[in-house]
This record gives structure tokens, C-alpha cells and sequence, in this order.
């Protein structure tokens, strides 16, 4: 199998030769260009045409939030994976960057500590999010078998009416939920709680942008919080996200118990959870993203009596968590992503709404 040839973008000699050195030394990588700018960016992405670009946000002539778009304006869709730091401005950025079309980000390395760490933090982060975006096994470099299609669900007794909406994202997530949330009418009779695998600050910046975005009320989770519909609780970066019962009612739990599949906040907690208080009636959604999260958890809705939706593999960004979930035969739907609020919005019951665009044009909840 070919090398994945990566561009490496970023004005800093000393972080182009950390990046370039640890991809360097995978036998499955081959760096075949550096930039130092946004602006040479796009012309080595024309004349290199690479498999995955890596790119710095603050740089000289054209940032790279500018080169991004640049970048999808000519309709090239290579996988592209910002450095972000872990501040309000470098998330604000990030966000910008991701919906702009951007695929996926790492922590930059920071100005602190040995060259020995940060090498050792751009391994763990970025060399399994390059193979993850290009579709490469994680190991070694070997040929990969065909994937088998989706298992059809398995029988089970009648679907349960649900009670609750509970999604899961990683990589390619926020654009996802930027797509199907808005769409949720302002009917919507479901309480929502989302777990979208991101750091802290991120979250919460995230969720205010959610709620510009909606006619449903999109927060960033609290601990105690009633759960009742009308808000998407979003779960806090390195928080898992439950929901308990209380004598007033189902409300919000926030912990920092022991990561799950590699994640804090994980989506087969909040599955699990939902299952319990709710007694099965729950509707599980499962976006794209890279890794298994989310489908031990769907497989818990589906026994208890709950339904799974998954998007289809043609519009993830990775089709590694939605994908888990529908070999394993737990998908009751799998379809791509301008359907799935159709889904589930009939799937909830709700009666048809205005979409938050819609609202937002003729004078809605803003």
C-alpha cells in the first residue's frame, strides 16, 4: 500500500520539524511538502496533491481558516486537520476552521516542556486521526478486507414510543450537528443530550454557537439540570455525561469517571444511562465519527426496547462510530445525513415545525 503523503502547513520552524519528524518516522506516512503560510498552502495542495493536510490557524499572509475555504471553494476535498490551542480564541478558531470545512483537529504542541513531549503528543493525537481520515487500518500498514454490509436489525418486540433523544459525534460532529439540530422543529417533544467528543472550552463555545443556530434551547450541560423538552444539553469537555431519576424528575449528572473507548465525555455512558431512568424508551442517534464509541450503548437501547439511527458511511467524515453500530446489526435506520432529522423527528412524534433557519429569517427565537 502507498505511503499517505501528507502537507505539513505551519509558519513555526520548530513545529514544522516536530510534525514533519514524527510523521516521518510511520512507515504508512510520507511528508511530501511543508508551507509557511495559508497562501503556499494552496499552491503545493494544487501541485503536490496531497492525501491529508495538516494546518496552523495563526499564520502571515493567509491564516488558515482562510486557506480552508480557499481550499473547499475549489471543491477539493482532501482531509485537512487544524492545530488548535486549548484557549477561548484557539477554540473560537477551530470552530470557524471546522465549518469551514475542515475535517478534524489536534492540540498544538505548546511552548513548554521537551521536544521529546511534544513529539509524543503529535504521535498519540495525529498519526491515528491522519489514518482514520484516509481510511487506513491503525496498526501496521496491511490490506484491509472489504467491509461486509450492514447486519439488518434484529428481531426484538415492538419499538417503545421514546421518551428522549441521545446522540453521539466525534470526528466530523459539529458540522453534523449543525446540519440536524436546526432542523429539529420547536415541537420537538423529546429532551436531547449530546455527547460530542471534544475538550473543554470547546463545549461550551460550541453549544453557544448550537443555539444560535436552533429554535431548541442548546446548553452546555450542567450537573442537576431538569431534563425536559425544549433544551439539548451538550456534555462539558472531559465530563462524562449521564442522566439519573430524581423525585422531581430525570436530571443532568456530570462525572470524571475513568474514560470509556479512549474518551471523556463517552457516548456508551449517556446510552446506558438513558436506558435506565427512562426504561428503554429511548431513541439513540450515532453521527459520524472515528472508533466504536456509542455502540455498546446502542446495543442496551435496542434490548430495552429503543430505536437507532446511524448515518450512512457516504456522508461521514468517518463512518467508524456509525458504522460499529450498524455491523453490529443495532441500526433500526441507517441514512445519510439530510435525513436523519426527518428521521427523527418522525420517529419522535413531534409535529412538523419551522426549522431554526427558517425562524431565524422570519424573526424567531433571536
Amino acid at each position: 500500500m502507498d505511503p499517505i503523503r501528507v502537507l505539513v502547513v505551519d509558519d513555526s520552524v520548530v513545529v514544522r520539524k516536530i510534525v514533519t519528524d514524527v510523521l516521518s518516522a510511520d512507515p504508512a506516512i510520507e511528508v511530501v511538502g511543508t508551507a509557511v503560510n495559508g497562501r503556499i498552502a494552496l499552491a503545493k495542495v494544487e501541485q503536490l496533491e496531497p492525501d491529508l493536510v495538516t494546518m496552523d490557524i495563526e499564520m502571515p499572509e493567509m491564516n488558515g481558516i482562510e486557506a480552508v475555504r480557499a481550499i473547499r471553494a475549489g471543491r477539493n476535498r482532501v482531509p485537512i486537520i487544524m492545530f488548535s490551542t486549548l484557549t477561548e480564541r484557539g477554540a473560537a478558531a477551530t470552530l470557524d476552521a471546522l465549518s469551514g470545512g475542515a475535517n478534524d483537529y489536534v492540540t498544538k504542541p505548546a511552548n513548554v516542556g521537551s521536544v521529546a513531549q511534544s513529539m509524543e503528543s503529535v504521535r498519540e493525537q495525529l498519526i491515528p486521526k491522519i489514518k482514520g481520515l484516509t481510511g487506513r487500518p491503525p496498526g501496521p500498514a496491511r490490506v484491509a478486507a472489504p467491509l461486509p454490509p450492514p447486519r439488518p436489525p434484529a428481531p426484538r418486540p415492538a419499538v417503545k414510543q421514546p421518551a428522549v433523544l441521545v446522540i453521539g459525534s466525534s470526528t466530523g460532529g459539529p458540522e453534523a450537528l449543525a446540519r440536524v439540530l436546526p432542523q429539529l422543529p420547536a415541537s420537538f417533544p423529546l429532551p436531547v443530550l449530546v455527547v460530542q467528543h471534544m475538550p473543554p472550552v470547546f463545549t461550551r463555545q460550541f453549544a453557544q454557537r448550537l443555539d444560535r443556530l436552533c429554535t431548541l434551547r442548546v446548553v452546555e450541560a450542567a450537573d442537576g439540570s431538569p431534563v425536559t423538552p425544549g433544551t439539548v444539553h451538550l456534555a462539558p469537555g472531559d465530563h462524562h455525561l449521564t442522566v439519573r431519576a430524581t423525585a422531581r424528575g430525570p436530571v443532568t449528572t456530570l462525572t470524571q469517571g475513568p474514560p470509556e473507548n479512549f474518551c471523556r465525555p463517552a457516548v456508551d455512558p449517556l446510552f446506558r444511562s438513558a436506558v435506565d431512568v427512562f426504561d428503554g424508551a429511548v431513541l439513540g442517534l450515532v453521527l459520524t465519527g472515528m472508533g466504536s464509541d456509542g455502540r455498546q450503548g446502542a446495543g442496551r437501547i435496542r434490548e430495552a426496547g429503543g430505536a437507532v439511527v446511524v448515518q450512512d458511511q457516504a456522508t461521514s467524515v468517518v463512518w467508524g462510530m456509525p458504522g460499529a453500530v450498524a455491523q453490529a446489526g443495532f441500526a433500526d435506520e441507517v441514512l445519510p445525513l439530510d435525513r436523519v432529522a426527518e428521521a427523527v423527528t418522525r420517529r419522535s412524534g413531534a409535529r412538523a415545525g419551522v426549522p431554526a433557519a427558517v425562524a431565524a429569517t422570519a424573526g424567531g427565537r433571536r
